[in-house]
Protein backbone atom coordinates (compact mmCIF):
# COMPACT_ATOMS: atom_id res chain seq x y z
CA UNK A 1 0.00 0.00 0.00
CA UNK A 2 1.46 3.55 -0.58
CA UNK A 3 2.81 5.37 2.01
CA UNK A 4 1.85 8.82 0.63
CA UNK A 5 -0.33 10.95 -0.86
CA UNK A 6 1.92 10.95 -4.12
CA UNK A 7 2.65 7.65 -3.77
CA UNK A 8 -0.51 6.59 -4.25
CA UNK A 9 -0.92 8.73 -7.58
CA UNK A 10 -2.07 11.83 -5.47
CA UNK A 11 -0.35 15.13 -5.95
CA UNK A 12 -0.47 17.21 -2.95
CA UNK A 13 1.63 19.91 -4.31
CA UNK A 14 -1.00 20.78 -7.12
CA UNK A 15 -4.12 19.70 -4.51
CA UNK A 16 -2.76 22.68 -2.25
CA UNK A 17 -2.90 25.55 -3.90
CA UNK A 18 -5.59 24.81 -6.68
CA UNK A 19 -9.49 24.23 -6.28
CA UNK A 20 -10.61 21.41 -8.16
CA UNK A 21 -13.51 20.28 -9.48
CA UNK A 22 -15.84 17.62 -8.44
CA UNK A 23 -15.38 15.85 -11.38
CA UNK A 24 -11.86 16.14 -11.17
CA UNK A 25 -11.39 14.94 -7.45
CA UNK A 26 -13.34 11.88 -8.78
CA UNK A 27 -11.20 10.80 -11.72
CA UNK A 28 -8.25 11.73 -8.77
CA UNK A 29 -9.64 9.13 -6.39
CA UNK A 30 -11.00 6.54 -9.34
CA UNK A 31 -7.42 6.30 -10.81
CA UNK A 32 -6.05 6.02 -7.73
CA UNK A 33 -8.28 3.37 -6.49
CA UNK A 34 -7.92 1.28 -9.39
CA UNK A 35 -4.09 1.08 -9.46
CA UNK A 36 -4.83 -0.63 -5.94
CA UNK A 37 -6.70 -3.36 -7.20
CA UNK A 38 -10.84 -1.91 -7.41
CA UNK A 39 -12.73 -2.38 -10.33
CA UNK A 40 -14.23 0.45 -12.14
CA UNK A 41 -17.55 0.30 -10.69
CA UNK A 42 -15.51 0.03 -7.09
CA UNK A 43 -13.96 2.61 -7.52
CA UNK A 44 -16.22 4.88 -8.57
CA UNK A 45 -18.56 4.30 -5.84
CA UNK A 46 -15.85 4.62 -3.22
CA UNK A 47 -14.89 7.50 -4.73
CA UNK A 48 -18.76 8.96 -4.56
CA UNK A 49 -19.45 8.04 -1.04
CA UNK A 50 -15.84 9.79 0.56
CA UNK A 51 -16.59 12.87 -1.63
CA UNK A 52 -20.08 12.38 -0.36
CA UNK A 53 -19.24 12.34 3.07
CA UNK A 54 -17.10 15.62 2.89
CA UNK A 55 -19.92 18.02 1.07
CA UNK A 56 -23.02 16.42 2.35
CA UNK A 57 -24.62 16.18 -1.22
CA UNK A 58 -26.34 13.33 -2.85
CA UNK A 59 -24.94 11.30 -5.66
CA UNK A 60 -27.25 12.95 -7.84
CA UNK A 61 -25.93 16.30 -7.32
CA UNK A 62 -22.10 15.11 -7.93
CA UNK A 63 -22.90 13.55 -11.13
CA UNK A 64 -25.29 17.50 -11.87
CA UNK A 65 -22.67 20.02 -10.97
CA UNK A 66 -19.08 17.85 -11.28
CA UNK A 67 -18.08 21.31 -12.87
CA UNK A 68 -18.56 22.47 -9.55
CA UNK A 69 -15.06 23.71 -7.84
CA UNK A 70 -14.78 22.60 -4.20
CA UNK A 71 -12.92 24.43 -1.13
CA UNK A 72 -9.22 23.49 -0.22
CA UNK A 73 -10.48 22.59 2.85
CA UNK A 74 -13.27 19.92 1.24
CA UNK A 75 -10.29 18.86 -1.31
CA UNK A 76 -7.61 18.23 1.76
CA UNK A 77 -10.28 16.23 3.99
CA UNK A 78 -11.56 14.50 0.79
CA UNK A 79 -7.41 13.10 0.32
CA UNK A 80 -7.16 12.39 3.81
CA UNK A 81 -10.17 10.10 3.82
CA UNK A 82 -8.84 8.81 0.19
CA UNK A 83 -5.23 7.98 1.70
CA UNK A 84 -7.03 6.28 4.56
CA UNK A 85 -8.75 4.25 2.58
CA UNK A 86 -5.66 2.98 0.10
CA UNK A 87 -3.98 2.16 3.05
CA UNK A 88 -6.67 -0.80 3.44
CA UNK A 89 -8.58 0.26 5.62
CA UNK A 90 -12.21 -0.78 5.02
CA UNK A 91 -14.46 2.03 3.81
CA UNK A 92 -17.37 1.25 6.86
CA UNK A 93 -14.81 1.80 9.50
CA UNK A 94 -13.66 5.57 7.58
CA UNK A 95 -17.57 6.11 7.09
CA UNK A 96 -18.28 5.23 10.37
CA UNK A 97 -21.22 3.34 8.96
CA UNK A 98 -22.38 -0.09 7.25
CA UNK A 99 -25.82 -1.22 5.70
CA UNK A 100 -26.85 -4.68 7.34
CA UNK A 101 -30.34 -6.20 6.45
CA UNK A 102 -32.33 -3.23 5.98
CA UNK A 103 -30.55 -0.92 8.70
CA UNK A 104 -27.81 1.44 8.40
CA UNK A 105 -25.68 0.90 11.75
CA UNK A 106 -22.93 3.17 12.83
CA UNK A 107 -19.47 1.16 13.69
CA UNK A 108 -16.09 1.80 14.54
CA UNK A 109 -12.78 -0.64 14.95
CA UNK A 110 -13.89 -1.58 18.10
CA UNK A 111 -16.33 -3.94 16.15
CA UNK A 112 -16.36 -6.46 13.06
CA UNK A 113 -17.55 -5.26 10.25
CA UNK A 114 -21.71 -6.54 10.02
CA UNK A 115 -21.42 -8.58 6.79
CA UNK A 116 -23.86 -9.87 4.75
CA UNK A 117 -23.16 -14.12 5.19
CA UNK A 118 -24.39 -12.93 8.81
CA UNK A 119 -27.96 -12.38 7.03
CA UNK A 120 -28.15 -15.86 6.90
CA UNK A 121 -28.02 -16.34 10.47
CA UNK A 122 -30.84 -13.51 11.02
CA UNK A 123 -32.91 -15.36 8.44
CA UNK A 124 -32.61 -18.65 9.65
CA UNK A 125 -32.85 -17.67 13.64
CA UNK A 126 -36.56 -15.93 12.47
CA UNK A 127 -37.75 -19.20 10.85
CA UNK A 128 -37.21 -21.26 13.89
CA UNK A 129 -38.39 -18.97 16.00
CA UNK A 130 -41.77 -18.49 14.34
CA UNK A 131 -41.75 -22.30 14.66
CA UNK A 132 -41.59 -22.26 17.89
CA UNK A 133 -44.30 -19.59 18.04
CA UNK A 134 -46.24 -22.24 16.14
CA UNK A 135 -45.15 -25.14 18.20
CA UNK A 136 -45.68 -23.92 21.42
CA UNK A 137 -48.23 -21.04 21.15
CA UNK A 138 -45.96 -18.02 21.99
CA UNK A 139 -46.06 -14.63 21.00
CA UNK A 140 -43.09 -13.47 22.80
CA UNK A 141 -39.72 -15.30 22.56
CA UNK A 142 -36.57 -14.52 24.61
CA UNK A 143 -33.91 -14.74 22.22
CA UNK A 144 -29.36 -14.01 23.27
CA UNK A 145 -26.59 -13.10 21.15
CA UNK A 146 -23.40 -14.18 22.52
CA UNK A 147 -20.76 -11.60 20.94
CA UNK A 148 -22.91 -8.76 19.61
CA UNK A 149 -20.03 -6.77 18.55
CA UNK A 150 -22.05 -3.71 16.61
CA UNK A 151 -25.81 -5.31 17.63
CA UNK A 152 -26.11 -5.70 13.58
CA UNK A 153 -27.75 -9.48 14.50
CA UNK A 154 -30.47 -8.50 17.35
CA UNK A 155 -31.04 -4.70 15.40
CA UNK A 156 -31.73 -6.96 12.66
CA UNK A 157 -33.88 -9.50 14.11
CA UNK A 158 -35.57 -6.35 16.35
CA UNK A 159 -36.79 -4.97 12.85
CA UNK A 160 -39.27 -7.90 11.61
CA UNK A 161 -40.38 -9.12 15.49
CA UNK A 162 -41.26 -6.47 17.66
CA UNK A 163 -42.66 -8.50 20.36
CA UNK A 164 -39.26 -11.04 20.82
CA UNK A 165 -37.40 -9.69 23.92
CA UNK A 166 -32.94 -9.83 23.63
CA UNK A 167 -30.49 -9.96 25.84
CA UNK A 168 -27.27 -9.72 24.22
CA UNK A 169 -23.53 -10.13 25.70
CA UNK A 170 -19.59 -8.94 24.96
CA UNK A 171 -16.50 -9.10 26.19
CA UNK A 172 -15.74 -5.34 24.68
CA UNK A 173 -16.94 -2.60 26.97
CA UNK A 174 -16.03 -0.76 23.64
CA UNK A 175 -18.07 -2.77 21.55
CA UNK A 176 -21.19 -3.06 23.87
CA UNK A 177 -20.90 0.97 23.76
CA UNK A 178 -21.92 0.76 19.70
CA UNK A 179 -24.25 -1.94 20.02
CA UNK A 180 -26.08 0.55 22.21
CA UNK A 181 -25.84 3.74 20.19
CA UNK A 182 -27.52 1.11 17.42
CA UNK A 183 -29.72 -0.13 19.34
CA UNK A 184 -30.87 2.98 21.33
CA UNK A 185 -30.93 4.67 17.98
CA UNK A 186 -32.83 1.95 16.15
CA UNK A 187 -35.78 2.16 18.75
CA UNK A 188 -34.88 -1.42 19.87
CA UNK A 189 -34.27 -0.59 24.15
CA UNK A 190 -37.26 -1.33 25.09
CA UNK A 191 -37.23 -4.90 23.78
CA UNK A 192 -32.92 -5.23 24.72
CA UNK A 193 -30.82 -5.87 27.63
CA UNK A 194 -27.07 -5.26 26.58
CA UNK A 195 -24.52 -7.36 29.08
CA UNK A 196 -20.62 -6.53 29.49
CA UNK A 197 -18.91 -9.77 29.88
CA UNK A 198 -17.21 -12.89 28.41
CA UNK A 199 -20.03 -15.16 26.41
CA UNK A 200 -22.51 -17.00 29.64
CA UNK A 201 -20.01 -15.14 31.84
CA UNK A 202 -21.97 -11.80 31.34
CA UNK A 203 -25.30 -13.66 32.47
CA UNK A 204 -23.23 -15.34 35.55
CA UNK A 205 -22.57 -11.65 36.52
CA UNK A 206 -25.87 -10.31 35.58
CA UNK A 207 -27.81 -13.05 38.11
CA UNK A 208 -25.13 -12.19 40.80
CA UNK A 209 -25.57 -8.71 40.74
CA UNK A 210 -29.44 -9.03 40.94
CA UNK A 211 -29.25 -11.93 43.57
CA UNK A 212 -31.09 -14.37 40.94
CA UNK A 213 -30.14 -17.96 41.49
CA UNK A 214 -32.41 -19.44 38.59
CA UNK A 215 -30.62 -19.07 35.56
CA UNK A 216 -33.28 -17.55 32.59
CA UNK A 217 -33.85 -19.73 29.88
CA UNK A 218 -33.91 -18.46 25.98
CA UNK A 219 -35.95 -19.96 22.84
CA UNK A 220 -32.75 -18.96 20.86
CA UNK A 221 -29.21 -18.77 21.65
CA UNK A 222 -27.69 -17.27 18.46
CA UNK A 223 -23.86 -16.22 18.50
CA UNK A 224 -21.59 -15.31 14.93
CA UNK A 225 -18.20 -15.60 17.12
CA UNK A 226 -14.39 -15.33 16.02
CA UNK A 227 -13.66 -18.67 14.35
CA UNK A 228 -10.27 -18.37 11.61
CA UNK A 229 -7.54 -20.38 13.24
CA UNK A 230 -4.97 -18.45 14.53
CA UNK A 231 -1.98 -18.11 12.19
CA UNK A 232 -4.63 -17.91 9.11
CA UNK A 233 -2.86 -16.27 6.13
CA UNK A 234 -5.89 -14.42 5.91
CA UNK A 235 -6.22 -12.39 8.93
CA UNK A 236 -3.12 -10.65 7.06
CA UNK A 237 -5.29 -9.23 4.30
CA UNK A 238 -5.15 -5.60 4.31
CA UNK A 239 -8.81 -5.04 5.50
CA UNK A 240 -8.76 -7.99 8.55
CA UNK A 241 -6.02 -6.22 10.08
CA UNK A 242 -8.10 -3.25 10.62
CA UNK A 243 -10.51 -5.91 12.46
CA UNK A 244 -10.51 -5.97 16.21
CA UNK A 245 -8.62 -9.60 16.35
CA UNK A 246 -11.07 -10.90 19.55
CA UNK A 247 -13.44 -11.10 16.80
CA UNK A 248 -12.02 -12.99 14.75
CA UNK A 249 -9.53 -15.75 15.75
CA UNK A 250 -10.28 -18.42 18.29
CA UNK A 251 -7.46 -21.05 18.89
CA UNK A 252 -5.44 -22.90 16.75
CA UNK A 253 -8.36 -24.53 14.72
CA UNK A 254 -10.54 -21.76 14.82
CA UNK A 255 -13.07 -23.40 16.99
CA UNK A 256 -12.26 -23.18 20.33
CA UNK A 257 -14.90 -20.15 21.46
CA UNK A 258 -17.51 -22.57 19.09
CA UNK A 259 -16.59 -25.43 21.39
CA UNK A 260 -17.11 -23.58 24.70
CA UNK A 261 -21.04 -22.37 23.34
CA UNK A 262 -21.45 -25.21 22.04
CA UNK A 263 -20.65 -27.54 25.80
CA UNK A 264 -22.32 -24.91 27.65
CA UNK A 265 -25.51 -23.85 25.99
CA UNK A 266 -27.75 -26.23 27.04
CA UNK A 267 -28.43 -24.91 30.82
CA UNK A 268 -29.42 -21.33 29.22
CA UNK A 269 -32.01 -22.96 26.64
CA UNK A 270 -35.64 -23.49 26.79
CA UNK A 271 -36.48 -27.37 26.62
CA UNK A 272 -37.51 -26.73 22.89
CA UNK A 273 -34.91 -23.85 22.08
CA UNK A 274 -31.99 -23.92 19.05
CA UNK A 275 -28.84 -22.88 19.27
CA UNK A 276 -27.54 -21.42 16.24
CA UNK A 277 -23.93 -20.50 15.37
CA UNK A 278 -22.04 -18.82 12.06
CA UNK A 279 -18.78 -20.66 11.08
CA UNK A 280 -15.99 -20.82 8.70
CA UNK A 281 -17.39 -22.31 4.87
CA UNK A 282 -15.09 -25.53 6.03
CA UNK A 283 -16.39 -26.19 9.18
CA UNK A 284 -20.05 -27.56 9.29
CA UNK A 285 -18.79 -30.84 9.60
CA UNK A 286 -16.54 -30.23 12.95
CA UNK A 287 -19.30 -27.98 14.31
CA UNK A 288 -21.71 -30.79 13.13
CA UNK A 289 -19.77 -33.24 15.07
CA UNK A 290 -19.30 -31.04 18.33
CA UNK A 291 -23.29 -30.72 18.92
CA UNK A 292 -24.05 -34.33 18.31
CA UNK A 293 -21.66 -35.17 20.67
CA UNK A 294 -23.19 -32.53 23.31
CA UNK A 295 -26.21 -34.15 22.48
CA UNK A 296 -27.98 -31.93 20.76
CA UNK A 297 -30.97 -33.07 18.45
CA UNK A 298 -32.47 -31.72 14.54
CA UNK A 299 -28.37 -31.00 14.01
CA UNK A 300 -28.38 -29.02 10.27
CA UNK A 301 -26.48 -26.57 8.39
CA UNK A 302 -27.76 -23.80 6.20
CA UNK A 303 -25.66 -22.16 3.12
CA UNK A 304 -25.00 -19.15 2.51
CA UNK A 305 -25.54 -17.12 -0.76
CA UNK A 306 -22.12 -18.19 -2.12
CA UNK A 307 -23.60 -21.63 -1.21
CA UNK A 308 -21.33 -22.13 0.98
CA UNK A 309 -22.27 -23.87 4.62
CA UNK A 310 -22.33 -20.65 7.55
CA UNK A 311 -24.95 -21.76 10.02
CA UNK A 312 -25.10 -24.73 11.91
CA UNK A 313 -28.32 -25.41 13.94
CA UNK A 314 -28.92 -27.73 16.90
CA UNK A 315 -32.17 -28.67 19.00
CA UNK A 316 -31.84 -28.70 23.09
CA UNK A 317 -32.24 -32.39 23.84
CA UNK A 318 -32.36 -34.02 27.93
CA UNK A 319 -29.25 -35.60 26.11
CA UNK A 320 -27.35 -32.20 25.90
CA UNK A 321 -28.86 -31.34 29.34
CA UNK A 322 -26.79 -34.62 30.81
CA UNK A 323 -24.10 -34.25 28.82
CA UNK A 324 -23.51 -30.42 30.05
CA UNK A 325 -23.99 -31.41 33.48
CA UNK A 326 -21.66 -33.96 34.01
CA UNK A 327 -18.83 -31.97 31.93
CA UNK A 328 -18.73 -29.74 35.12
Amino acid sequence: MPDSAESAGLDSADSSCEERTVKQLLLMAGQALKARGADADEARLESELLLLEMTGKSRAWLRAFDDTRLSLEVQHRFEQLLQRRLSGEPLAYILGRKDFWSLELYVTDAVLIPREDTEVLVTQALQLGRQLEIETGQTVLDVLELGTGSGAIICALATEETLWQFTATDVSAEALAVATTNVTGHGFAGQTTLLLGSWFDALENGMAASHESAAPRFDLIISNPPYIAEGDPHLDAPALRHEPALALSSGTDGLDSIRHIVAAASRWLQPTGWLLLEHGYDQGPAVRKLMRQAGYENVATALDLAGQPRVTMARHSVAAVQIAGAAK
